[in-house]
């Protein structure tokens, strides 16, 4: 996550929407890539606060009214009005029901850890957009709950609606219960994972949706070569016996975690989301700390590797010190890293336009 400042020059977070300094709203501005405080033109319109750029802004629908969003429009068209969504807001297709107490702020917690997740794409270079941008699967969220859940923050479509977070032809569904912190909790628990967080699992299910975009149809013999035959057992066999039996006892020599054991495609999809969370860290540490840093999209990937490591081994020391879990709890074995490495080098493949066979990667 890069290092933003305000135009009065006070620290600026990814989530702020206000200044506390000079209490300028706060958006950003796909002109410039930053976020910005807002300034008022003479005409009355926003505009960016870097001189630099200084472009006609309005504030994305979700932004203005909905008070879940900070991100602004380019107010270059009459198209372009207090009722549009942004280029991340675009994705919604379905939203929580905002009749129900307490499902605003649930939602704002979801669109937060989404925007850090495309975010990290736009980082990487990653392809993903809808229909009309030509782009197969099309991306699009879906955000309800339970017809059983505490308060009923979902309108039932049918007498037993339970909602599953995963990912569907390019749907990704989260259920609210994943954004109220006890029971998110009591599933890490009940699960014996090290993390549960919400933008985990976007991590994860957008993991799905890249196997789709790059593995399926086009890489797949490399992909059982290093995560295995996906076709056998059948992925519901697979969840049957995961459920029934658990994972192997001595999964932590082969796994990023004991739901990756399930099945090639949750193994993917872990290791994706390992990845996803290793280019975040990394490009944090780059802007905040250059010292221990590197530039996760340009680095070698045992180069990565070994910066996450070193930095794992002073976090994790640094939460034990305030009696914290461990930031960076997995271990990275060889057979994890090499899934990572089969990561590394689809998304830079993808980021080029090549494919694995006719890039230098493989």
């Amino acid at each position: 996550m890069n290092k933003y400042t305000c135009h009065c020059s006070n620290t600026l977070f990814f989530e702020n929407t206000q200044c506390v300094a000079c209490n300028s709203e706060v958006g950003w501005c796909p002109a410039c890539q930053r976020l910005t405080g807002l300034l008022l033109s003479p005409n009355g319109t926003l505009q960016c606060g870097f001189t630099e750029c200084q472009a006609s802004l309005v504030k994305c629908h979700n932004y203005e009214v909905e008070h879940v969003c900070n991100r602004c429009i380019v107010a270059n068209s009459n198209e372009v009005s207090s009722s549009s969504l942004c280029d991340y807001c675009r994705y919604n297709d379905t939203i929580p029901d905002l009749s129900v107490e307490g499902n605003r702020e649930r939602w704002y917690r979801l669109e937060t850890a989404k925007r850090r997740l495309l975010y990290s794409l736009d980082s990487l270079g990653l392809p993903y957009g809808k229909t009309e941008d030509g782009i197969q699967p099309a991306l699009s969220f879906d955000f309800k709950a339970d017809t059983n859940f505490p308060g009923n923050q979902w309108k039932p479509m049918g007498d037993h609606e339970q909602v599953y977070t995963g990912h569907d032809h390019g749907k990704i569904t989260i259920n609210l219960q994943e954004t109220e912190d006890v029971e998110r909790e009591k599933l890490r628990v009940s699960f014996g994972e090290a993390h549960r967080t919400i933008v985990g699992h976007f991590r994860h299910e957008i993991g799905h949706y890249y196997w789709e975009m790059l593995i399926e149809n086009k890489e797949e013999e490399a992909f059982i070569r290093v995560f295995g035959d996906y076709q056998t057992p059948t992925y519901s066999e697979a969840l049957e016996r995961y459920y029934q039996d658990g994972p192997p006892n001595n999964w932590q020599e082969n796994f990023i975690s004991a739901y990756a054991t399930m099945h090639p495609w949750e193994d993917f999809a872990e290791t994706f989301a390992k990845y996803l969370a290793m280019v975040s860290v990394l490009d944090t540490a780059r802007h905040n700390f250059s010292e221990v840093g590197i530039d996760p999209t340009q680095a070698e990937f045992m180069t990565m590797i070994k910066s996450y490591q070193n930095l794992g081994t002073m976090l994790n020391e640094m939460n034990r010190a305030m009696g914290l879990i461990d930031l960076m709890p997995e271990v990275l074995v060889p057979p994890v890293i090499e899934k990572l490495k089969f990561i590394h080098q689809i998304l830079s493949a993808a980021r080029s336009g090549a494919s694995l066979q006719t890039s230098n990667h493989i």
